[in-house]
């Protein structure tokens, strides 16, 4: 029965298909694909099957109906919660009252039928449900299986490809599965008859007659079989001829069902992949010869993927894709090892290094330690002793402007294939990684890879039709409604023919009148903004499945919704609609470009509009050129901005708008009035960190001043590549933007060279993380399986960690006394790091135990056991922890050395220099500093600030009579000039530069002396961005320290110069 009526045949299906017929708890099916929906529909097929939704508004009268007269139900679509109206059901709470059985549903009595069966299916991938649902049903997950998926693409290729074949094939299971049932039933029948058979049963003719006929059929039945048997096999040889195409292809299926677990919105069902499946059969090029044909096929279906899944992801997981299908049919064939392949992406884990780095002058300790753990890879042995022995040859690999793409020193070059190259580009140069990424696809699968294709709106809507919604996912700054009206407008389904509603309050209701009077007449409806109506969503769902069905639907009908990535919206929707993405170019020349080419600037009249025309040009281009630059700095991360922040074309426009009436009403240009309401207003409103409103402004200065308008060749760079062009015609200054570099340079956004090297890293640390998003959770390697390697690892954090402070014995060594306010941050900062400890402890104490099966591994274990594996700190300890964005090595390296710091303060006195980066909270720390002073010489706090002096190197470390000597500290940005003891450019490729002792001198804010300087902030973590905490302060900056300078303060602040607590290694 299961093989006939199974949608897939696999073991794995047939298993579940056995448990859902046999199981007393009602089945509840974990469904991604539609299998199980699709098998109960057949099965029960023949009993009236009712099919049910938990938004039907009658869904409990026909529940109690079919309850009643015994027909079976399907309740599809169900979420993570149940409706209580269903718990008698699900428990089974039926009793006799006379002769009949009953159930109450909700207040109604109902006669509960025997023959009632009660079907339940989920469209979740991964749903969380709670004990108290999962004890009262038969939970089982019947998403598709690999070999389960191949059989049905071998059998819809083969039914393409040979028919008869096919056909036969069919017929052959479903003669099988009949002579199989007819052997049960003589074989019943015969245990029928000799079970009441009296006395001796050769005296009894009826069953000498019914054993003998039995004999005679069981005989025919079984020659029958070994016939079919024998075609079968015959049938299977010619059918596995092309099982290739059905292994790659099912690979293919599973690289693009993991993509939502990077984005929501990646969503794609089963039926979209058969139907572009067989319209791969019927398009790619013909041939007689297999091998042939199986090529074409594999490469028409695997491009078709391509394309329709590209269209619908963001840019910044379009190279992902590329790389994971390449990796993914790699894979299939053997290629690629996983041990390997877990490497590139993680580097591997470890919690220290016990080799010395060879080379610390030009090669980062973090490079040095993945060199020595990828020596533990089998196609690595030996790799870090040859390093070390070749290190002048790897120098020049490392200094090399295209590392991937120079020879590497031999044994290597010749023994590494191209993943193993990447594994050493990811070591050596990891902002080198993306473009090796770019290599390894093209060689492997072609240029098209790397070549997504454009956005195409005419030739998306073909793929349409009228009951498959089309979606546009947004992102920040893409609207894509001007390019849908014109659209339709060129479709003719303008003016009345094309409606379109914003969602919002209220407005779901008017959107689905709409929808119905769109579908008899087949105009177009726009829902705009999906996102801001999630409580309506659910409607939408149902008005997709029950009210758009071909029967009833206009074929010119189309309904398009908008919307940005939400986990609300209904996944049956993605599956089903055409999904694309529109975002906004990028790069400097094509955002100027946008400006220019887009209304208000486009249009003549208005252009030419301004009584100063020469100074109102060139203002108005440097307004463009300070939105495209302040847009484009966000590639950089906190170089660029603290935070990343949403400027739109509205910034823009109302700035254009308010420049030109200034211009008009005023004699001369008003420069505080324009930089005021920009900067401070229309910009600025966005703006949430001082840091970044700083930034904003000094940007904006550079553009807003009298320089711009007077001088005609007033340079944007220091290059003088980029200008603000002299006065001209408005086709002069498109031509000019046109003429501009495609990718600029660093020195346009005012950072420096080294800024391109932070972009790559964090673009790469971007694209691993994704991809591991998207892998399965455990893995072995090197013999070991995931279990073991976690429980070996905490057993070696925990040798690693100290016992507790004993917080009351150090209270009584260092009490709370009035001139010394570092024994109370002492002790604050033992009571925070042992709450710290006992998390970590206790957490790796019962993963141990967990996966000893000793105790229950609960969610928060598991994603400590999954943090664990792939090197990152789990969130459990995050919580508790002081910010970091270190790998769990460097993690617990950096905890045990701030617990020996304090150890040493408490065994020895306070220290004479401290690591101000060993402070849990630093603000406490500098507050003491203050206190002392403020408290010794008898000045109010409040009137108490730190002036900075920076020691030089190898100076006496001697304890201050004011103030504290403090270590730690890194800048980013710029570096520290030993000897002109100022603020001085990056070394090339030296992106943090390890800064000398500080001496924090607090004063009488009077009496501070006024310098050269610049105003460097102090930030935790490279991230920099943070939160206000309940102490008022930030969770990520410290504190400004004013470092002298012999360059304006404009400089370094356009740099994104700041000094760091930690790296992130």
């Amino acid at each position: 029965m299961f093989e006939s009526d199974s949608i897939v045949f696999c073991s794995f299906s047939i298993d579940n298909a056995i448990i859902v017929t046999n199981a007393h708890r009602w089945p509840l099916m974990i469904d991604p694909q539609g299998q199980a929906n699709k098998w109960v529909k057949k099965l029960e097929k023949p009993n009236s099957l009712q099919v049910i939704k938990l938004t039907d508004p009658n869904y409990a009268r026909t529940l109690e109906n079919s309850i009643q007269f015994g027909t079976p139900v399907l309740l599809e679509n169900v979420g993570e919660e149940l409706d209580p109206l269903l718990e008698p059901l699900l428990m089974r709470q039926t009793f006799r009252q006379g002769a009949s059985e009953y159930i109450k549903l909700g207040e109604n009595l109902i006669e509960y039928s025997e023959d009632f069966r009660f079907y339940m299916t989920t469209r979740l991938r991964n749903p969380h449900y709670l004990p108290e649902v999962s004890v009262k049903v038969t939970l089982l997950n019947f998403m598709i299986t690999p070999v389960g998926l191949e059989d049905q693409l071998l059998g819809i290729v083969v039914a393409k490809e040979k028919p008869a074949l096919e056909t036969q094939k069919n017929e052959l299971i479903v003669e099988s599965a009949m002579n199989k049932k007819q052997l049960k039933e003589i074989e019943d029948k015969i245990l029928a008859v000799l079970s009441s058979s009296q006395g001796n049963i050769l005296e009894d003719e009826t069953g000498i007659q019914v054993l003998s006929n039995s004999k005679r059929l069981s005989e025919e039945i079984s020659t029958k079989q070994e016939v079919a048997s024998k075609t079968e096999d015959e049938i299977d040889h010619t059918r596995n001829g092309y099982k290739p195409v059905a292994e790659h292809s099912a690979v293919l299926f599973f690289a693009i069902t993991d993509l939502a677990n990077l984005d929501p919105m990646y969503q794609y069902s089963l039926s979209w992949f058969v139907n572009l499946y067989v319209q791969s059969i019927a398009g790619s090029q013909k041939s007689e010869v297999l091998t042939e044909r199986i090529a074409s096929l594999n490469d028409h279906f695997t491009e078709s993927i391509y394309r329709n899944v590209c269209r619908s992801l963001f840019e910044k997981d379009k190279l992902l894709f590329s790389f994971l299908l390449t990796v993914g049919i790699l894979k299939s064939r053997g290629k690629v090892d996983e041990e390997e392949w877990r490497f590139l992406l993680t580097g591997g884990v470890a919690l220290d290094n016990p080799h010395p780095n060879p080379a610390p002058d030009w090669l980062s300790d973090k490079s040095w330690a993945e060199i020595v753990r990828c020596s533990d890879l089998k196609s690595f042995h030996h790799f870090m002793d040859d390093f070390k022995g070749l290190l002048p040859q790897w120098k020049a690999v490392y200094d090399d402007a295209n590392p991937q793409l120079v020879k590497i020193p031999e044994p290597w070059q010749s023994k590494l294939n191209r993943l193993q190259r990447l594994i050493v580009v990811r070591c050596l140069r990891p902002d080198k990684v993306i473009p090796a990424v770019q290599d390894f696809i093209v060689d492997n699968m072609g240029l098209s890879y790397i070549q997504p294709p454009t956005f195409d709106l005419p030739g998306t809507f073909l793929d349409s039709n009228c009951c498959s919604p089309l979606i546009f996912v947004l992102s920040p700054g893409a609207d894509p409604m001007a390019g849908l009206l014109k659209f339709a407008e060129d479709r003719g389904m303008d003016g009345d023919r094309c409606q379109t509603i914003s969602l919002g309050q209220g407005q779901g209701p008017i959107a689905a009148l709409m929808i119905d009077k769109a579908i008899e007449e087949g105009s177009w409806v726009v829902l705009q903004n999906c996102h801001l109506a999630t409580s309506w969503l659910g409607q939408l769902q149902r008005i997709c499945e029950e009210v758009i069905v071909p029967e009833k639907t206009h074929q010119d009908f189309r309904l398009w919704l908008t919307s940005y990535p939400s986990p609300h919206f209904p996944v049956l929707i993605l599956q089903n609609g055409v999904k694309m993405t529109n975002e906004p170019p990028k790069g400097l020349r094509a955002n100027l470009l946008r400006s220019y080419l887009n209304d208000p600037i486009s249009d003549y009249g208005f252009f030419h509009s301004c009584n100063k025309p020469k100074k109102w040009k060139k203002l108005l281009f440097g307004l463009c050129f300070f939105h495209a630059l302040i847009q484009e700095r966000l590639q950089f991360g906190a170089l660029g901005w603290n935070i990343p922040y949403e400027f739109n074309e509205s910034d823009l426009r109302i700035s254009v708008k308010q420049l030109q009436v200034f211009l008009n009403d005023y004699k001369e240009v008003p420069f505080d009035a324009i930089s005021y309401l920009t900067g401070e207003c229309n910009y600025g409103g966005r703006v949430t960190d001082d840091q970044d409103r700083r930034l904003l402004l000094s940007l904006l200065s550079r553009f807003y001043c009298p320089g711009i308008v007077c001088a005609d060749d007033y340079h944007l760079s220091p290059s003088g590549i980029y200008y603000a062009p002299t006065d001209g015609k408005y086709e002069n200054y498109v031509d000019y933007i046109r003429s501009l570099p495609l990718t600029p340079q660093p020195e346009v956004f005012g950072l420096h060279d080294n800024a391109d090297i932070t972009k790559d890293q964090k673009e790469t640390q971007q694209l691993f993380d994704g991809i591991l998003l998207t892998l399965p959770k455990q893995t072995s390697g090197g013999g070991k399986s995931s279990q073991e390697i976690i429980h070996d690892l905490a057993t070696d954090v925990l040798a690693k960690l100290p016992p507790n402070f004993k917080v009351e014995t150090v209270q009584t060594r260092f009490p709370v006394r009035y001139e010394e306010s570092m024994n109370t941050v002492l002790i604050q900062e033992l009571i925070r790091f042992n709450r710290l400890l006992l998390v970590v402890r206790s957490s790796l104490q019962n993963i141990q135990k967990a996966i000893k099966g000793l105790v229950v591994m609960s969610a928060e274990l598991e994603d400590v056991f999954h943090s664990m594996l792939v090197g990152k700190v789990p969130s459990l300890w995050a919580a508790k922890s002081y910010p970091s964005l270190k790998p769990l090595g460097g993690y617990v390296t950096d905890l045990v050395s701030r617990l020996s710091f304090f150890q040493c303060w408490i065994k020895n006195g306070p220290p004479k220099v401290f690591w101000i980066s060993g402070f849990y909270f630093t603000q406490s720390f500098l507050t003491g500093a203050l206190q002392n002073f403020a408290r010794k010489y008898k000045i109010p706090i409040d009137q108490v600030n730190f002036q900075f002096d920076v020691l030089d190197e190898g100076v006496g470390e001697q304890q201050p009579d004011d103030g504290v000597l403090v270590r730690g500290l890194f800048m980013e940005g710029a570096r520290w000039d030993r000897d002109k003891r100022v603020i001085g450019e990056s070394q090339p490729k030296m992106l943090y530069d390890p800064v000398p002792v500080i001496w924090l001198q607090p004063e009488e804010r009077d009496k501070i002396k006024l310098r050269e300087t610049y105003a460097c902030p102090v930030y935790k973590t490279s991230a920099r961005r943070g939160v206000l905490s309940t102490t008022g302060h930030s969770t990520n900056y410290v504190l400004s320290m004013n470092l002298p300078s012999d360059k304006p303060e404009n400089h370094w602040i356009d740099r994104g110069v700041a000094l760091l607590c930690q790296l992130d290694d």
